[in-house]
């Protein structure tokens, strides 16, 4: 009780210093504001929009429950979670964050998930869309589209890292769930993920008008409190900053990047990221030209892996009616960056070349438009080859039970 109490009082004292530093600064406060809702009018409302409505629908046709039934044999022996999770992880890494949450607070209403599935399922497949990595990050901000290579491997590649780890989250819950589904019936996998995404279908009972309808206007619901979020920090960081409190922290920052090796000048893309995403990525980007590329781009990996305290608002108003709790998710995405920044510098030298400027090797120079189509296609591949071996585990697991029963 004390610590609640303790956490009201700190959270109460934040409010209300930015509400008096909004009456010493208004015009800043004005300017902030403006920009945090130019950032959600001009990049996640397009981005976020479509995908929100999207992934309703296939919820209500019961898209998911035709996915989980067939990359269940694949999904609990990597990640422990049911095979809906790889729906979950499909969207939320095409589409970028809070969808991953979202989906996972849908499953959690649907009894499809245990808390500790839920907040394992949620700690991986929150990430950054290709679009805003590539469009916004490496062509805005960086200027350099080749970047999209080693960023995506990075940032995808430490997030199933993250998921990999995360099994072992509430191991003995999750052993218990798992020996409960031992007992399934012996049919067809392809056979039994349509019989479920038919009876999903029936459950809901919904026409198309009504299903889009009701979808529309959640997703609508959702991405109003993503903006207000997202302006909201972009004043909170604003203000704080006037009053001297953000440049006394990135003097923290500068410290702990020295005895790291990193360069301190990465301390402002730093602290930004560590509340808005779009900010610290822009910061890493502008950053000097006498950082080395290597440096800058690891400080983005971090970043976009991090998410901000905005979008892990965002996340926190998702499952707010859920029973998910949020340290596993925050302690996630702390990982999540370390590993994503490593895998930057681990794999700089051998994608990028060992250029210590701004120069890259010139075999990954692509288009932005190019480039997103590569991924797209190699996520794409990759989500099927994940079907194909659910059902190769499948159909040898079928062939084994029958080889036993043979009569000898």
């Amino acid at each position: 009780m004390t610590q609640k109490i303790a956490s009201l009082l700190l959270i109460t004292g934040a409010l209300l210093s930015v509400v008096a530093l909004m009456t010493v600064f208004p015009e800043a406060a004005l300017e902030s504001s403006l920009r945090g809702l130019a950032i959600w009018w001009d990049v996640l409302f397009p981005s976020l929009f479509p995908f929100f409505v999207i992934s309703e629908v296939l919820l209500g046709f019961g898209v998911v429950h035709l996915i989980g039934t067939l990359l269940d044999p694949l999904m609990k022996p990597l990640f422990r979670i049911p095979g809906s999770g790889g729906f979950v992880a499909a969207m939320g890494y095409v589409s970028g964050y809070p969808v991953g949450a979202k989906l996972t607070a849908k499953l959690w209403e649907q009894n499809m998930l245990s808390r500790d599935e839920g907040e394992r399922l949620v700690a991986f497949t929150t990430s950054s869309d290709p679009i805003f990595l590539i469009g916004a990050v490496c062509v805005g901000f960086f200027h350099k589209p080749e970047l999209a290579v080693i960023l995506a491997l990075a940032h995808y590649g430490s997030g199933l890292l993250v998921g990999l780890l995360m099994r072992f989250h509430g191991r003995k819950e999750i052993e218990a769930t798992t020996s409960r589904s031992e007992n399934k019936r012996k049919t067809s996998r392809m056979k039994a993920a349509l019989q479920a995404m038919h009876a999903a279908r029936a459950r809901d009972g919904r026409d198309l008008g009504t299903l889009l309808a009701q979808a529309i206007q959640s997703s609508l619901q959702l991405i109003i409190v993503v903006g207000g979020l997202v302006v909201f920090f972009s004043v909170f960081l604003e203000m704080w900053t006037q009053a001297g409190a953000i440049p006394l922290l990135t003097r923290g920052v500068n410290e702990l990047l020295a005895v790291m090796g990193m360069p301190k000048e990465l301390s402002t893309a730093l602290m930004g990221g560590l509340f808005e995403v779009t900010l610290g990525a822009r910061y890493a980007g502008e950053a000097s030209a006498a950082i080395p590329l290597m440096y800058k781009a690891a400080a983005a990996a971090f970043i976009l892996s991090w998410g901000g305290l905005s979008v892990h608002a965002q996340i926190v108003s998702i499952l707010n009616t859920t029973k998910l709790r949020y340290w596993p998710f925050a302690m996630a995405r702390f990982i999540h960056g370390v590993l994503a920044a490593g895998l930057v510098l681990l794999l700089w030298n051998t994608l990028m070349g060992s250029e210590p400027s701004g120069t890259v090797a010139p075999s990954f120079a692509y288009s932005a438009s190019g480039g997103y189509a590569t991924l797209m296609s190699a996520f794409c591949l990759l989500f099927g080859m994940l079907l194909g071996i659910a059902l190769l585990m499948h159909w040898v697991s079928l062939w084994r039970q029958k080889f036993r029963n043979f009569p000898r």
